[in-house]
């Protein structure tokens, strides 16, 4: 938790009512965004995203598996995060193991959609290689380098960058395979497949601070909200996950207006990303 005396929490409170943030922002502005891909080259993809003081890391590793039985035609792609003890004071024991495991649920949420697989803003079924026997299997890991506030967005952004840099090696399978058997596959080492990201969206975390709402909030202003709503929507506008946080009840025509701010918010972070822009900032 961020200790704040009585003056500093009216300072922040008040900056915000007027349109003024503590660091000079207004309501809708993010700090400035670096994003480098590459990072890591043992894996298929990854990517370090910096919002501010705020630093993650997204990889994504491609194996060969065995499809679910509830959904043959469809890979699997599994979100992890870890919070490194030392990004903040209270990642350390078990702090970091329960955000961890928040933060997971919430990236599964937002870019998986639900169970059956509606929503899902990465398509599965171009993971599959042989229906019901043979698929590739995504796993993300996100790691908290440091943290001051916004991690879903970070992350959310850091996992869309890593996607973007990921290349699927070509699978070739061997032919006249009876239906009973598992296909022989070779996995090329020279050729690889793009992997589609055009509807993979980003998360815009809008903050509840008063009567009034913000963009990537620092910590120092997340922990004055009353509550937070995350909506996830991709380049053609459409939502594919909508988590909340904050024990305080909203209005659903608030929740209708903080939708409509994020397609809002969401079109020019898209853009930022896309173009490898390496700020973010707008009135």
């Amino acid at each position: 938790m961020v200790g704040l005396s009585i003056g500093e929490k009216r300072f922040i409170q008040g900056g915000i009512a007027q349109d003024l943030r503590s660091d000079g922002r207004k309501r809708l502005t993010y700090r400035p965004i670096n994003v480098e891909t590459g990072v890591i080259p043992q894996a298929n993809g990854s990517a370090r995203v910096k919002m501010g003081a705020t630093d993650v890391i997204a990889s994504v590793k491609a194996e060969l598996g065995r499809p679910s039985l509830s959904q043959p035609d469809k890979g699997k792609v599994a979100i992890y995060v870890d919070c490194s003890p030392t990004a903040a004071p209270m990642f350390e024991g078990r702090g970091g193991e329960v955000l961890s495991t928040e933060l997971s649920a919430a990236l599964q949420r937002c870019l998986l959609g639900g169970k059956s697989g509606a929503g899902a803003g990465i398509d599965l079924s171009s993971l599959s290689v042989v229906e019901g026997k043979v698929c590739w299997d995504l796993y993300i890991d996100g790691l908290v380098v440091s943290s001051d506030g916004n991690l879903l967005d970070a992350l959310g952004a850091a996992i869309k960058a890593a996607l973007s840099n990921t290349g699927i090696p070509k699978v070739n399978v061997a032919a006249n395979v009876s239906s009973n058997e598992q296909p022989e596959v070779e996995i090329s080492d020279e050729e690889f497949l793009q992997f589609d990201t055009s509807g993979v969206p980003v998360i815009v975390t809008l903050t509840k601070v008063g009567r009034h709402y913000i963009v990537d909030a620092t910590s120092e202003e997340e922990s004055q909200m009353s509550s937070a709503v995350s909506v996830s929507i991709n380049r053609q506008g459409r939502i594919c996950g909508l988590t909340k946080r904050g024990g305080a009840g909203l209005d659903p025509s608030v929740i209708l207006d903080m939708i409509s701010v994020a397609k809002y918010a969401s079109e020019r972070l898209i853009n930022k990303l896309d173009s490898g822009d390496s700020c973010c900032g707008s009135s």
